[in-house]
C-alpha cells in the first residue's frame, strides 16, 4: 500500500507541477480545428516528457539504496518494489512522449500546418545542441523499453546477463538528462517547474554518476567480513540449502531479527539479498571477538546452486546492510501469523531465535501462529530446527506444517481459525503470497505484511 501511495504521489506531484505552469492551452479552439490538435500533440509531447524524467530521477534516487528510504517505504524491500514500478511508470510515460513527437506527420496529414505552435525558445548554449539531444533521447529510448521488457519478461534473459545490462541504466539516464535540459522551453526554466526539473536532474544525474563510479552500497553500511564456516544442511548439494556463518567486525553494530543483507563473495559476483537467519548473538562469536551472522541460502538459480563449491572459511564477504522492517510483530489487540514457504521461512528462524530461553528481547513479544509450506516434509533439512525452536519458544509459537507431497498445500481458509483481526506476516513464493494477499483484500480484519523479496 506505502508504494502505491508513493507512486501516486509522485506521479501526481509532476502532474500538477506541470499544470501550474501550463496555461489553458486549447485558447477556445474545437476538435475541428486543426490549432487544437497541434496544442494538444505539444502538452502531451511536455507532460509526458516530465512524467518520464520525473519517474527516472526517482529510479535513479531510489538505486542508492539508503538507509532512510526504508521508514516511509515500510522496508528496503518496498524500495526495491517501488524502484521497479518507477521505471515501468517512466517507460510508458517514454512511449507516450514517443507517440506525441511521431503524431505530427499524422496530424500534418489530416489538418495541415495551419496553427501549428512556434518552436520553443530554448537555453541559450543548447540551441546548437538540439539535434544531438534529439537524438541522445530517441536512443536511449529504445534502450530504456528493451530494458524494461527484459526485466518483465525474465525468461528472455538470465539473472547474470540482466545484471549487466541493467548497469548500462545510469549511462541512460543522463543521456535523458542532457535531452530534457536541451530541449525543455525556456519559459518553464523561469518558472518554479524550472527549479523542480534542476533539482531532479541534479539528484538523478548526481546518483547515476555515483552509480558508474560504482559506489553504491559501500558507504558507512557496507562491512568487510569473512567466511567462518559453510555447512550443508542436508545429503544433496545443489537441492538442500547451505549454511554460512560469517564473521562480522567491530563496525557491525547488530541487527533486528527478520532483517536481511545484501553480501558479496570474494571472486564471485553480486551483491546478492540474503536474510539474516539467526537472531542477534545466537551464533556467539569468534575466538577474537567478532560477532557471527548466520545466512541460510536455497540453491534457486545458477549462481546460490554454485555457492556450496565456492565458498571455503576464510573467503572475505562485504555485507551491506541490515534492511528491512520484517519483524512479525503487529497490533497487540491481533492475532500474529506467520506463512513461510520454502526459503520464505529464514526470516522466521531469526524471529524464532529470539523467543528462546536466554535470548535478549528488547521489547514485549506476542503469541504466533507458523504455518510452514515445504515440497516434501521427509527430505526439508531446516525443518527440525523449525520445530525445535517452535517447540521453545516463549511467548509460544504453534507449528502447522503443510507438506505438498502429501497433498496438503496451505490455502487461505488454514487461516481463518486464528481469528479475523490478524497481522499476517508472509515470505514465500509469489502464487502463495497472490493467493493470501486475494484473501486478505476480502476479509476486512486481515492485514498482510508480505517480503517483497524479488529485487529485479
Amino acid at each position: 500500500m506505502r508504494v502505491r501511495i508513493a507512486f501516486g504521489a509522485w506521479w501526481l506531484g509532476l502532474t500538477l507541477a506541470w499544470m501550474a505552469v501550463t496555461a489553458p492551452w486549447v485558447g477556445g479552439a474545437g476538435v475541428a480545428e486543426p490549432t487544437f490538435w497541434w496544442q494538444l500533440r505539444q502538452q502531451a509531447l511536455y507532460l509526458s516528457g516530465v512524467w518520464s524524467i520525473g519517474m527516472m530521477s526517482l529510479v535513479m534516487l531510489l538505486s542508492l539504496r539508503q538507509r532512510w528510504m526504508e521508514w516511509p517505504l515500510g522496508g528496503m524491500d518496498q524500495v526495491y518494489r517501488l524502484h521497479k514500478w518507477a521505471g515501468i511508470g517512466a517507460a510508458v510515460a517514454a512511449v507516450m512522449h514517443w507517440g506525441a513527437k511521431e503524431s505530427s506527420g499524422l496530424i500534418k496529414d489530416v489538418w495541415g500546418t495551419a496553427g501549428r505552435p512556434a518552436r520553443d525558445a530554448v537555453l541559450a548554449w543548447a540551441v546548437d545542441w538540439r539535434g544531438t539531444a534529439k537524438d541522445l533521447g530517441e536512443w536511449a529510448f529504445y534502450a530504456l523499453l528493451a530494458l524494461v521488457v527484459l526485466t518483465l519478461w525474465q525468461r528472455l534473459l538470465p539473472y547474470r546477463p540482466w545484471r549487466r545490462l541493467h548497469r548500462v541504466m545510469p549511462a541512460l539516464y543522463l543521456m535523458l538528462a542532457f535531452h530534457t535540459l536541451a530541449l525543455m522551453p525556456l519559459s518553464f526554466w523561469r518558472l518554479r517547474m524550472g527549479g523542480l526539473m534542476a533539482v531532479l536532474l541534479g539528484v538523478g544525474s548526481v546518483a547515476a554518476l555515483w552509480s558508474l563510479a560504482g559506489r553504491i552500497g559501500r558507504g558507512r553500511n557496507s562491512h568487510r567480513g569473512q567466511v567462518h564456516a559453510v555447512q550443508l544442511l542436508g545429503p544433496v548439494a545443489g537441492r538442500d540449502p547451505l549454511e554460512v556463518l560469517c564473521a562480522m567486525p567491530t563496525t557491525w553494530q547488530g541487527h533486528q531479527p527478520g532483517q536481511f543483507v545484501f553480501a558479496s563473495f570474494e571472486g564471485l559476483e553480486g551483491p546478492h539479498p540474503f536474510t539474516i537467519a539467526s537472531a542477534p548473538g545466537s551464533c556467539g562469536s569468534t575466538p577474537d571477538g567478532r560477532p557471527l551472522l548466520r545466512l541460510v541460502i536455497k540453491p534457486l538459480g545458477d549462481y546460490t546452486r554454485s555457492l556450496h563449491a565456492a565458498l571455503q572459511p576464510g573467503q572475505a564477504v562485504r555485507i551491506e546492510g541490515p534492511y528491512g522492517h520484517f519483524d512479525g510483530q503487529g497490533a497487540q489487540a491481533r492475532t500474529q501469523v506467520w506463512v513461510a514457504g520454502g526459503v520464505g521461512v529464514t526470516p522466521f528462524l531469526a524471529l524464532l531465535e529470539a523467543r528462546q530461553p536466554g535470548a535478549v528481547q528488547t521489547e514485549a513479544l506476542q503469541p504466533a501462529h507458523l504455518h510452514y509450506c515445504t515440497r516434501n516434509a521427509a527430505q526439508d533439512a531446516v525443518l527440525p530446527r523449525v520445530r525445535q525452536l517452535c517447540e521453545q519458544a516463549q511467548p509460544p509459537v504453534s507449528l502447522q506444517v503443510h507438506d505438498a507431497a502429501q497433498g496438503d498445500c496451505l490455502r487461505p481458509e488454514h487461516l481463518v481459525p486464528h481469528g479475523t483481526a490478524l497481522d499476517i506476516w508472509l515470505c514465500g513464493p509469489a502464487g502463495l503470497g497472490q493467493a493470501v494477499r486475494q484473501a486478505a483484500d476480502r476479509q476486512r480484519g486481515w492485514r498482510l505484511h508480505q517480503e517483497a523479496f524479488q529485487m529485479r
